[in-house]
């Protein structure tokens, strides 16, 4: 997938990490009960997690740089795969872990329409005269039920977190995700509305992540399991190197059905599980080699969703203006490059900078499109700040 604004009290206008519950304040050192309280400390982001999204992101930007080489060298296809297998999976199960305080409350509806529906609104507009713009399409269209290429993850967001509330009440809320993602599966007439199928297959993720706590993500990151992380990583990279020729790809990116594909309804089914099983492990593997300490990337990971859309312009203009049929970029060396630059170009669309000039449409406050709470005349948006 999935992206955070700058200060820690708006934090769940990200598409992957929510606010966090408010910190306890701290006492005065006088202990007086006549003197001011000091302010409460500010919350401090979570550097695992940030630095989590930000190495998913950069994942996501290789697998786009690889696509092109997926039929001219089987290591880059394998590669490809390795990588379509758990990077919107991880994605998908850090968003989930970081919506399970979702609720109804006005100041986080507010959140969930400014940070995930406005820019939702505005990139499929941005894309479309983007592919117009380069003759893709044949005439400017919008249309906000079809999303397009990187914005059906936020399509697929905005769904997730409005049942939120439903997973929490739910006795057996994974099985019941699982056996809607295999119903997905089975159904070619589900219609392509909001990427349905693709929401509904990877719920699973979503709903995982809700269901999980922080001494799940601790457990992981215990030395024993990063030591088993590696042979189970090189093992899965050589099954994608034995798979390439054998396997249809699309069943990575959960955009169809198994009637599309062609396979037997119940072929789609065991396929969900065996995908959701796999996509599980390589995910719990590459949170296992997460650093949890703060390093040069972690504030990266407060701009996934800068990185994660305008990545998208490249990756697809890429295509468009033939740069891959530049004769050094079929070289061996010349993917090295690629990979390289496509690395360092999403690191540079996640920094400060590019954060600052793009908020206005990445998370605009919009004050004047919230009514003020009854009786209180406030402005919606310093209501809730603590959540």
């Amino acid at each position: 997938m999935i992206p955070s604004p700058r200060t820690s009290a708006r934090q769940d206008t990200d598409s992957i990490a929510p606010a966090r519950p408010p910190a306890t304040p701290a006492r005065h050192p006088g202990g007086t009960s006549g003197e001011a309280a000091p302010p409460a400390p500010a919350k401090q982001r979570d550097a695992f997690f940030d630095n989590a999204k930000y190495l998913a992101i950069v994942l996501v930007a290789l697998g786009h740089a690889w696509e092109p080489y997926y039929h001219g060298s089987r290591s880059a296809a394998s590669l490809y795969l390795f990588v379509y297998a758990f990077h919107m999976p991880a994605f998908t199960v850090i968003s989930g872990y970081f919506s399970r305080s979702f609720d109804m409350r006005r100041d986080r509806l507010q959140r969930l329409v400014t940070g995930v529906a406005v820019p939702f609104v505005v990139f499929q507009t941005a894309f479309a005269l983007f592919r117009y713009w380069a003759g893709d399409i044949p005439s400017f269209t919008v249309s906000l039920l079809d999303p397009w290429f990187l914005t059906w993850f936020l399509a697929a967001l905005f769904i997730w977190r409005l049942t939120a509330p439903l997973w929490r009440i739910m006795r057996w809320p994974l099985p019941v995700a699982l056996v809607i993602a295999m119903a997905a599966s089975a159904s070619p007439d589900l219609g392509t509305d909001l990427d349905l199928q693709r929401v509904l297959q990877f719920l699973p993720f979503f709903v995982l992540g809700m269901c999980l706590k922080a001494e799940h993500f601790s457990l992981v990151r215990r030395w024993k399991v990063r030591i088993a992380a590696v042979p189970v990583l090189a093992g899965a990279l050589v099954f994608a190197y034995w798979a390439v020729p054998r396997m249809n790809d699309a069943w990575f990116y959960h955009t169809d059905s198994a009637e599309t594909l062609g396979a037997p309804w119940w072929g789609g089914a065991l396929m969900q599980l065996a995908m959701f099983g796999c996509s599980l492990v390589l995910t719990a593997c590459f949170l296992a080699w997460v650093p949890g300490r703060r390093m040069w990337c972690t504030a990266l990971g407060a701009g996934t969703l800068y990185g994660y859309l305008l990545h998208g312009f490249l990756a697809k203009g890429s295509r468009w203006w033939d740069w891959y049929d530049v004769g050094w970029v079929r070289t061996p060396w010349g993917a090295v490059v690629v990979t390289v630059i496509a690395g360092a170009v999403v690191t540079l669309l996640c920094t400060p900078p590019v954060q600052r000039v793009f908020r206005c449409v990445m998370e605009p406050k919009m004050t004047w499109a919230f009514r003020a709470k009854a009786g209180t005349g406030a402005s919606p948006a310093t209501e809730g700040r603590g959540g």
